[in-house]
């Protein structure tokens, strides 16, 4: 195809970053010109209140998506996670570029002159123990996202969990300020936008399972474009394809969205095979269930659709009605956000 693809995104930083990114890789394999076009969507709108109190799980893409079928748009980029298990019936993902690092990343806030603003210096900080030493049992950390806070909250049983909104060196700054003690992050983001210097601790998966799909760019496209889909077959990472099948058929068997406490990831391995680890936990941290199962990448959306089986065997169903009877503004301080930025 030879006409101007256009490429619709949000307008955030790491929403510029993805879309740019699939423009170049468009390019470099000699496929046409990509035009950025920026769409204000309903979590863009809501800067100032938290997200669990305004959208479900399309809060992020649904007007990217109304355009895209719509015609507005030729193709759409997301990141994966804010994608619902269940796409709007005529749409699919097309591609997905290579994964990031997967993990959540711990930010300490620094000083003006650049050094760190704790005593422990980050640098020394090699395990959870490290890290539980260096904040204690109580402290402030920015996140909105019930699945961190879930997890985490078993590490900090005594910790305030604040949301925090806006562009990644908005939410840096206000940590430096002194807003909090420390911000949880997606580590992807961090890297994609150059502040990979700024993760003080990379969060190892047994203590903090990722979101579903967390470090995957996925471009979305309509079902019948066969030309943009042909132009997309280029650009698709089979690795990271079959990873983020296997962990969106965890959430779609569990029933679950982005203001559940819902972690999954699938590791690539030699042979075409994925190591699967999914974990439903409860959102004051008091019980948790988790499932690990391998399997080829050709299996790989009956894979997950297997682990979240096994997580609803072990209990998960009681866990996620709990916290979804808990998503009424007035609950705690503990404030989900719906995503993990």
């Amino acid at each position: 195809m030879d006409q101007e693809l256009r490429l619709g995104t949000r307008g955030s930083q790491l929403a510029l970053w993805q879309a740019n990114a699939v423009a170049t890789r468009i390019a470099a394999r000699g496929g046409p010109p990509c035009r950025i076009v920026v769409l204000k969507t309903s979590g863009d709108r809501l800067q100032d209140a938290p997200l669990s109190e305004v959208g479900g799980k399309r809060l992020f893409v649904k007007e990217i998506e109304d355009a895209l079928l719509s015609r507005e748009i030729d193709l759409a980029v997301h990141s994966s996670k804010d994608m619902p298990a269940l796409l709007p019936e005529g749409l699919t993902i097309g591609a997905v570029l290579p994964r990031e690092d997967p993990r959540d990343a711990v930010v300490l806030p620094v000083m003006a002159d650049g050094s760190s603003a704790i005593s422990h210096q980050p640098s020394a900080m090699t395990t959870i123990e490290d890290l539980v030493a260096q904040l204690g049992q109580s402290p402030s950390i920015g996140t909105g996202s019930v699945r961190r806070i879930a997890q985490l909250t078993r590490l900090f049983p005594g910790a305030l969990f604040q949301p925090i909104r806006g562009n990644l060196d908005t939410r840096l700054r206000k940590l430096d300020e002194g807003a909090h003690h420390a911000l949880v992050l997606a580590a992807a983001g961090l890297r994609r936008l150059g502040f990979a210097s700024r993760i003080s601790f990379s969060l190892p998966v047994d203590a903090c399972v990722p979101a579903p799909g967390q470090g995957i760019v996925a471009v979305e496209v309509r079902e019948d474009d066969g030309a943009v889909r042909r132009t997309l077959e280029g650009i698709d990472d089979k690795a990271a394809a079959a990873a983020l099948a296997a962990e969106r058929a965890v959430v779609e068997a569990l029933g679950g969205g982005c203001q559940t406490p819902i972690g999954a990831l699938a590791l690539p391995e030699e042979g075409e095979t994925l190591t699967l680890v999914a974990v439903v936990v409860a959102v004051d941290g008091s019980k948790a269930v988790r499932a690990r199962e391998r399997g080829l990448w050709a299996d790989a959306a009956a894979l997950g659709a297997r682990v979240g089986a096994t997580l609803l065997a072990e209990g998960a169903d009681e866990i996620l009605a709990d916290a979804l009877s808990r998503q009424s503004p007035a609950v705690s301080v503990k404030s989900p956000a719906l995503t993990d930025d």
